[in-house]
């Protein structure tokens, strides 16, 4: 699929409150298939023009694109990237950095430079963002955003649902290594830090959701394991980690530390059932079922409380596979079929309507 991305950012005082937007469109630039703006607080109008030339990168990158065309009225960055002109200064070079490896993800990049009257939409974005990073709040920054077209769907909605409005996206990390998951034993309400393995996982997932930028909060298991995931990609994001004890992962009871082998051995019966039924609890442990009750209570809030945002969620596989079950309107089937890497993102979007949608599963290429 061939995409085309407008991006641009801009600062008020260079540097000053600055903020950037992208837009991506299809082939045939008449229908908007997504939208970023994000404020970055003080910065120049270099940086932001590379922040908002990833977040349309990471953009198509989620839309599946294989082709991308990009343009901007940012002579520096077009020239930058398509290697013409060296990168010089030291807050460019991981900026450009991050573009270029987002790029490396599709068959075929170009890159064009276009006069600003050609980039109004993104120039619109960005300086919806830079309202917002100089605290003025605009009518417009509140609205959702509008397709290019009058009968175009709107630029976030899943197809063919009819979902409409800006939903809450919810990224879903999942944890990275522990000495538990290398020996493949479960691992519920135990405490295990991460290897330095794991530590390497979170790292790597920090830097591109830093490059994605967009994110309003993270949320996070009370665990060691997610905690130490989440507090750095929040140091990365620059925000706050917040610990939602409902994102917990499972209490596997008395099977905690034992292999699938060694728990089957100990409880054959109860074993078998609970491979196949929601409801069966491991001996002194918690069911799926419970599981899905309390996590459905934190996407609830979640939802009410950032309404229209992307918020990070650092957790652990149940507790994702039951948000991922909750967007697709699923079956219990689903939680068994369903496999997550350690440190893999998923992302879960909920419409104020109720509609819903999955834009990705267990995507860990950044690793």
């Amino acid at each position: 699929m061939k995409v085309l991305i407008e991006a641009d950012g801009g600062s008020r005082g260079n540097p000053g409150p600055a903020g950037y937007g992208a837009v991506v469109f299809d082939a045939g630039h008449d229908a908007v298939l997504a939208e970023r703006k994000e404020s970055i607080g003080r910065a120049t109008n270099n940086v932001a023009e590379y922040r908002g030339l990833i977040a349309g990168l990471a953009a198509a990158t989620e839309l599946g694109a294989t082709e991308v065309a990009v343009s901007m009225d940012s002579k520096l960055v077009i020239e930058q990237m398509s290697g013409r002109w060296r990168v010089k200064h030291a807050d460019l070079i991981p900026l450009q950095r991050q573009a270029a490896e987002l790029a490396a993800g599709f068959d075929q990049v170009s890159y064009t430079w276009i006069p600003r009257a050609r980039n109004s939409h993104a120039d619109r974005l960005a300086n919806e963002a830079m309202d917002a990073a100089a605290g003025i709040a605009t009518a417009e920054a509140e609205k959702p955003v509008a397709p290019a077209k009058p009968a175009a769907a709107p630029p976030t909605a899943p197809g063919w649902t009819g979902a409409t409005g800006t939903p809450t996206r919810l990224l879903l990390l999942r944890h990275g290594q522990t000495e538990l998951s290398v020996a493949r034993r479960y691992s519920g309400r135990g405490n295990p830090e991460l290897t330095d393995e794991g530590r390497r996982q979170a790292d790597a997932a920090a830097r591109y959701l830093a490059a994605r930028g967009g994110v309003a909060a993270v949320l996070t298991s009370p665990l060691d394991r997610a905690y130490e995931t989440a507090t750095v990609a929040a140091k990365a994001l620059g925000v706050d980690v917040r610990v939602d004890d409902d994102l917990i992962e499972t209490d596997f009871g008395a099977w905690e530390g034992l292999t699938f082998a060694e728990a089957a051995q100990r409880d054959p019966d109860i074993h078998r059932r609970w491979l196949r039924d929601t409801s069966v609890e491991p001996p002194g442990g918690e069911s799926f079922d419970a599981v899905a009750e309390r996590v459905r209570r934190a996407r609830n809030r979640i939802i009410a409380e950032y309404g229209a945002a992307t918020v990070l969620v650092v957790s652990h596989v149940t507790p994702i596979k039951t948000v991922l079950r909750l967007a697709l309107d699923a079956g219990e089937g689903i939680l068994y079929r369903l496999h997550l890497d350690l440190a893999s993102l998923s992302i879960a979007e909920f419409y104020g309507d109720g509609g819903s949608s999955v834009r990705l599963v267990n995507q860990t290429d950044y690793l």
